[in-house]
This record gives structure tokens, sequence and C-alpha cells, in this order.
């Protein structure tokens, strides 16, 4: 029991060496400070609203009837503007002239388009399209002018819809959409996560560097001993920095200990991402070099999990990836344990992998200096 006190004093002595350590490099406290301030404000400052609806503007001749039916259809998210000339309405989709709201696409009908679809002859009607409008929606609003014109000449349409359920795959966010703002709250936890890699990576290149770790090993503390420490704080480290940033952008809703375990299981990651990169790198340079090597390898598939569908398998059996999909889940979507699951097991189990590389890693160094 004694010997077990002995230890846990010990570390506790190592961590508040460590600890005394970071906070004198004013870089790291400065920088730290600096991502903090600066997620926050960014996350407070992106939109917190989503407009879901998509402006169209028409201009016509006497089809105000066939219209009619579009223009009731303003609360499903359509809006429909009249526009009495070509030349507006072609500038209006450009950006080219100011309106009220902005128009996304222009239908623009031509003077004999009634009389010529009356009498079945062809009418050319152009669909004016903004760029970034996706072509779904453009190959829509496309079908949409040939079912008038049927709909005008009295012809039914060329094609039978088949009897048959639409079925959406995955969950319906129709009319449910999310702020990018609280799109962003995974990400930033993420992004001011790595940062914390980089200064407890340094911290340990420092100590390397300056062989402190031979000094503390010729004292009553093992190898076993700092590489305990260095577990602590680095996991300590990221995760009050993360929690602080959860608690400015009011992120923790109401699965907090399950966003807590989350953040938690990244922390682990991270500390022992920085021991790889803090023993392996010679300089403060390369060691910044090999912390923007997992910084790259882990932003991609971190970002893959706010859209959903451009994921490849691939991408999916990351951390990062579980880390921000389990955050978005439990933030966003109000998603509880049981789906969280699968992503809190594939986290534990990168950490595992991540963890123990570090700690080898360090290990080896501390013995060989």
């Amino acid at each position: 029991m004694n010997a077990l006190i002995s230890r846990i004093a010990i570390v506790g002595s190592i961590i508040k060496k460590d600890l005394t350590e970071f906070v004198r490099d004013r870089l790291w406290i400065l920088l730290s400070a600096l991502g903090l301030v600066f997620y926050v404000g960014i996350f407070w400052l992106l939109p917190s609203t989503v407009d879901e609806t998509i402006t169209v503007g028409i201009r016509q001749t006497g089809l105000d009837i066939a219209l009619q039916e579009m223009i009731e259809a303003e609360d499903e998210g359509l809006k429909v503007v009249l526009f009495e000339s070509s030349e507006r309405l072609k500038a209006a989709v450009a950006g080219e002239i100011e309106t009220q709201k902005e128009i996304q696409i222009g239908i623009d009908f031509p003077d004999d388009f009634l009389s010529k679809t009356l009498r079945q002859e062809k009418a050319i009607v152009r669909v004016y399209v903004a760029s970034g409008v996706p072509k779904e929606i453009s190959r829509a609003m496309s079908s949409l002018v040939r079912e008038i014109a049927h709909m005008i000449s009295g012809d039914d349409l060329p094609f039978t819809e088949p009897d048959e359920q639409t079925v959406v795959l995955g969950e319906d966010r129709m009319g449910n959409h999310v702020p990018f703002r609280d799109k962003m709250r995974p990400m930033l936890v993420f992004f001011i996560l790595m940062v914390e890699t980089f200064a407890l990576a340094s911290l340990i290149a420092s100590e390397i560097q300056a062989k402190t770790v031979t000094a503390v090993l010729v004292t009553p503390a093992r190898t076993g001993d700092v590489l305990a420490a260095k577990t602590i704080l680095g996991t300590l480290l990221a995760f009050a920095q993360s929690v602080v940033l959860l608690l400015a952008v009011a992120a923790l809703g109401e699965n907090v200990l399950l966003v807590l375990c989350i953040v938690l299981l990244a922390a682990l990651m991270v500390a022992g991402i920085a021991m790889i990169t803090g023993s392996s790198g010679k300089d403060f340079l390369s060691t910044l070099i090999y912390g923007m090597i997992f910084m790259v390898l882990l932003v991609i598939p971190a970002f893959a999990a706010l859209f959903p569908g451009m994921a490849s398998p691939w991408v999916k059996i990351l951390p990062s990836y579980g880390i921000v999909e389990a955050m978005v889940g439990a933030t966003i979507y109000g998603k509880g344990w049981g789906e969280s699951t699968p992503y809190l097991a594939l986290i534990a189990v990168w950490d595992s992998i991540i963890l123990g590389s570090g700690l080898l890693v360090l290990k080896k160094k501390a013995e060989a200096l």
C-alpha cells in the first residue's frame, strides 16, 4: 500500500513539473489561448439558421392560372418572384442587380408560349441557373416547365408514374436541416485537440533534447512513472481545453456524460500522437512536420463526417471520423449511448493502438538517452 502511494506521489510530482514547464512555454500558452478565442469567435459569427427556401424568378405572359399551383407551394420551400422582362430576370439570376431575395433559378417563358402550346407547337423556354445550384434542382425546374406545357395543351404526360412509395434511405433531414454553425461544433473541438497535440509534443521534444527525462530517472522515479505522468497530463490538457470550448459554444446539451466520454477518448488519442511526434522529432521544426502529417491524415475523415455520403469505406475506419460522427450525433441530433457505441468502440480501439505506440516510442527514446 505504501509502495502504491509512493508511486502516485512520484507521478504527481512529475505531472507538477511538466505542468510548470508547459506554463512557462509562452508560445504554446499564447497559441492555445488564441486558438480557443478564435474558434469560439468563428462559431458565434457563423449563421445560426438554415434557409431551405429555393427562390425562382419567372417571367411569363398569361400563365397566371397555370403557375398558381407553383405559387401556392411557397410554404413548401419554394418562393416565386415574377419579373416583367427577360433582361431583369437574367440579371437577377446572375447577381448583377439587387433583389429582395437571391434568385437562384430563372424561368423565362416566351411571349407566344401559351398560344404555341395550345397549337401543340414547340416553344423555347429558357431556364437560367445560378452557379452552385445542385443539378437535381435545375433538372426539376426543367421538368416543371414540361409539365406546365402538357397541362396547357391538355395532353397526358409522356410517362406513367409507378404506383410505389418514395423511401428515404438513412435519416430524412428534409425540413429539419441543421445550421452550419452547429455542424462546426465537433470540428472546432477536433481542431482544439490538434493544437494541444502540438503543445504536448513540443514539451516532450524539449525534455528529450534537454535530457530532462534522464535527470528524472536518476531519482526514485521509474520509466513507467514518466510515461504515466505524460499520459495523464496530455489527456487532461486536451480534455480541459475541449470542455472549455464546448461550454463556450453551448455544445454539451442533454447528453453531457456521452459528450464528455467522447472528448476523453479523443484526448487519450491526442496524448498518444503527441508522444509519437515529440519522441520522433529532433528539433522544433521536425516535431511540427510530424504533427502536421498526423493532422492532415485526421482532418480529411473529420470533414467527411460532416457531409454524409462523401466518406469512402477506408475513411470511416479512421479515428477522427468516429470522433466527429459521435460528436455530431450527440450534440446535434440528440443520439444516445446505444447509437454512439460503434463509434466509441472504434475510437477506443484506435486509442489502444496510438497510445500504446506512443508509450512504446517514448519508452525506447527515454531509455536510449
